[in-house]
Formats: C-alpha cells, structure tokens, sequence
C-alpha cells in the first residue's frame, strides 16, 4: 500500500507542510507554513482537517511561536505562546485534538518556566513530535485491533475521510479497513461522499484508489438501501470527540446511519485514539457542535444551484447516542458497552 502523509515538519526551518485537502483529488499541493496564524487559517479553511491531523498541526505550529520569539525572556516566550494557542482554539470547536494537544504544549510550557528560552523552545519541538509518532503508532494499533472485528469477506460502509488524510498517518477507520484488507477480509468499501463538502468522494475515494482497495463511492442517501438488501456488512467512522457516556460527535450524517446500521442488524464501530475521547463531557448533549458556511450547501466553487435569499442550516457534525455504538476501537484496546465504564477505566489504565 501507498504511504499517504499529509502531515511534514522540517526542524531546521521549523517550517511545517500540510497537503492542501481542499484541493483533492483535482491537485495534489503541498503548503508551507511559518507562523502559527497561518496554521490556524489552514485548520478554519480545511486545509488539514480530522481531528487528530488538526492536534498535531496545531502543535507544530506553537512550535513555531516560540521559534518566532527572539528574546532572552521566557515568561515573554510564553506569552507568545499562549496568545498563539487563544487564536488556535477558536478555529473549530468540535474536534476535542485541537484543545487537547494545546493543553498538552501548555502544560509543558508551565512546567518549564525556569529554564532558558533555547531550552523551552528545544522542549517543546519534542513534544510536538512525541504527539505526531504517539499518532502514528495509534493508527496503526486500532488499524490491527479493529481489523479483528471485521468478517471475512467484508463489505465495509464509511462515511467522511477518517483516513490517513486526517491522522498523522495510516488512519482511524481507515486504519481498520488497511489492515482488514492486508489481511485478505475486504470485499467491498462502501465509501459515502458525505455531503456538503464530499469528504468521501473526494478524499476517502481518493485514498481506496491511491491503495488499490476495492471501494464504491455511492451517495449519501444510498445506505439504507443497500443495507435492506443485505450488501452491508459492517459500518465503521472516526469520530471528533467522544463523550464520557460513549456518545459520538462525527460528520454529520453519521447518527442517520447509526440508525439505520441498529435497524438493521449491522455492527456500527467508532474508531479513534484515546485523545478523542473528552471525559469532562458527560455526554453528548454537551458536546460543541460547529457550523460552517451556508456557501458549502448552496453550490460549489463558482456554482449556485440554491436560490438568493434561501436560509442555510450546515451542521458539521452530528451526536451518535452510545446506545447505538457497537464497539470503540482505541490503541489502548476495544471498548463494549456499557461504553461509560469502559471509556473511564481505559483512561485512568493509561
């Protein structure tokens, strides 16, 4: 299989390297950032996207805040820093990575208040680079784990990209679909083009061919469908954030085929590393939910096809209730309800 990286830091230039997703599978171009503003301006606009591919940019790109400091002053150093991490925070909401590997380079940055700026600067590079191959290494792991769950002979219906594309590497849900077709168990990949922005269509398609695993892109209204006439065998996604109670903020879409996988008698699963996981929400009900640009419904690049005037509602992602959720696959092992004590105890193991 291709090795798909959307992910590049170079550390003499301290400059970090994103493949522009916004552009697939039309262009294949690769961006270079500098500053941490241009991160944040890459991770609004969907330049990197998937929440784990956003926590290790984000990282990376507080990395460079310090880098960009010149002074002699750590509290000073840090001050940038900070002030780097406020901007991050508020460029999507719902994907818990982001918050998560800021608080992680935050927490470093207090620890380290006492030493020189070469020092801080030097650590938090490191730390960057630990949440970037912890990833990684995720990836892989749920790929193995979550490949076990799979039948023989699986045709496997996913929806959005939780690919390589938005990890560091290897992929969440992808990850599990690799390693079940490394090992000979995927007939089909069902691939949902998910609607408004076609995540499916234009990224997970992209990665089934760039791997040569067998995969139709179908629309989203499609899976009902072909699950009542019994062409599914297993539903797999990623997710943004899962609750303490094990409820599931993902794409929206993905609650409908929650229902309608229980409907029918299909194994649901979420994969995703324990970073997603946000037990100081208690459920789903407070998870922040993000929405975006009336623009991406109403038409596409310079093509209207809604009326003037028209009210828009774009929901990025929607809740899937933990009473619907199969199983969570993480790389610290594989979560069945009761989801609440399983998710609690894999954290406080870890």
């Amino acid at each position: 299989m291709s090795e798909i990286r959307p992910i590049f830091w170079d550390p003499s230039k301290k400059v970090l390297t994103l493949l522009d997703q916004s552009l697939l599978p039309a262009e294949r171009v690769y961006r270079g950032y500098s500053d941490p503003h241009g991160v944040t301006e890459a991770i609004r606009s969907m330049v990197v996207r998937g929440a784990p591919a956003i926590g290790c940019a984000a990282a990376f790109a507080l990395v460079m805040a310090a880098a960009n400091y010149s002074g002699a002053d750590p509290a000073e150093l840090g001050v940038q820093v900070k002030a780097a991490s406020v901007e991050m925070a508020s460029a999507r909401p719902t994907a818990v990575n982001l918050f998560w590997a800021i608080e992680r380079m935050g927490r470093l940055l207090s620890e380290t208040e006492d030493r020189d700026c070469s020092w801080v600067k030097e650590a938090l590079e490191a730390e960057a680079m630990a949440i970037f191959r912890e990833d990684l290494a995720a990836c892989r792991r749920i790929g193995d784990l979550g490949a076990r769950l799979v039948p023989d002979n699986a045709r496997i219906l996913t929806h959005c990209n939780a690919g390589a594309l938005a990890t560091a590497g290897y992929g969440t849900a992808l990850g599990v679909i690799r390693s079940a077709a490394g090992d000979g168990r995927v007939s089909m990949v069902w691939v949902d083009e998910t609607r408004p922005v076609l995540q499916g269509a234009r990224l997970t398609a992209w990665e089934m061919v760039e791997d040569g695993i067998p995969a139709t892109l179908i629309t989203d209204n499609v899976a009902g469908s072909l699950m009542a006439s019994g062409r599914v065998d297993f539903v797999i996604v990623g997710a943004d954030r899962i609750a303490a109670n094990g409820d599931v903020a993902n794409k929206i879409g993905t609650y409908s085929l929650a229902v309608l996988a229980h409907y029918h008698r299909i194994p649901f699963v979420v994969a995703a590393p324990t970073s997603t996981v946000d037990l100081s929400i208690a459920s789903g009900a407070s998870i922040p939910i993000e929405e975006r640009s009336p623009a991406e419904v109403t038409g596409y690049g310079n093509l209207s096809w809604a009326p003037d005037g028209i009210a828009v509602f774009n929901p990025a992602f929607d809740v899937t209730p933990a009473n619907l959720v199969t199983a969570i696959i993480t790389e610290r092992g594989i979560m069945t309800p009761p989801l609440d004590q399983g998710l609690s105890g894999l954290l406080e193991s870890g």
